[in-house]
């Protein structure tokens, strides 16, 4: 049976992630914890990947029990921690300076700052999906294709794509359990521009788009609802908690069942 095998946090929106084993999802569906902090310019948009390359360059650990990060440049070995917290404003200062313009920390604890607020619920796909990106593109591996693709949770699957069942072929919510969790699958996520980069660097891959576009077309599952796919570039699944369900505890290795 499919199970959940990896769960990820990404506590500030755009920054790297964080490996967990288990999860508590929001009233809103949203994982505790996850995107909860934005970076905001003074015009009030985000400061991430699709808008600032640079942002791949900051490396940054977080430590969820202390509630603070430590932050790094790429290639740099001076480190700076912060409370997210207490040092919220000094935090906002140093990102200001990197960056060369005045930014904000932004908190959300209810839904935090999802790309879909539609569907706010914790992205999904199989490690399997994964691995089959990682050989379309010569010198990229599993986890180098894991940090540009930023998915929540991550199953272990019989087949790559096995997640595109779990989405209808018109807009009607999929249910389906992961462990005792009630969700539901809504629609296959369009990608953006950050894929394109390395996770390090900020470097274009080049012809990264249409390649994926064509592997994804020519790869594309029987059980995918071809409707959904008015263009290839996408991948993972956006979900929302289904409403009225109490059950909020994620932990890896829970069954997914219920289809």
């Amino acid at each position: 049976m499919p199970h959940l095998s990896h769960i990820f946090i990404y506590p500030i929106k755009s920054l790297d992630g964080v490996a967990v084993s288990q999860a508590t999802l929001l009233e809103s569906g949203a994982i505790a914890g996850d995107r909860e902090f934005a970076i905001i310019d003074a015009r009030g948009q985000y400061v991430n990947g699709k808008r600032h390359a640079a942002i791949h360059r900051l490396r940054s650990r977080f430590d969820l029990g202390q509630r603070t990060v430590t932050l790094q440049v790429q290639g740099q070995s001076a480190t700076v921690s912060f409370n997210l917290e207490a040092d919220r404003r000094d935090l906002a200062n140093w990102l200001s300076d990197y960056f060369g313009f005045a930014v904000q920390l932004q908190q959300n604890q209810q839904v935090g700052f999802p790309d879909d607020l539609a569907s706010p619920g914790p992205t999904l796909i199989s490690s399997e999906t994964l691995q089959t990106v990682a050989t379309w593109f010569p010198g990229l591996t599993l986890e180098e294709v894991r940090r540009r693709f930023r998915t929540n949770l991550e199953i272990a699957a019989e087949v790559p794509f096995w997640e595109e069942r779990l989405f209808n072929a018109d807009d009607r919510p999929q249910p389906f359990q992961i462990g005792s969790v009630q969700l539901a699958g809504i629609n296959p996520c369009q990608r953006c521009v950050v894929p394109l980069r390395d996770s390090q660097t900020g470097e274009t891959y080049s012809g990264f788009q249409a390649r994926f576009t064509a592997a994804r077309k020519a790869t594309l599952p029987a059980w995918a609802p071809q409707s959904r796919f008015n263009h290839f570039y996408k991948l993972a699944i956006n979900t929302r908690l289904v409403p009225g369900s109490t059950a909020r505890q994620l932990q890896v290795g829970d069954p997914i069942q219920g289809l």
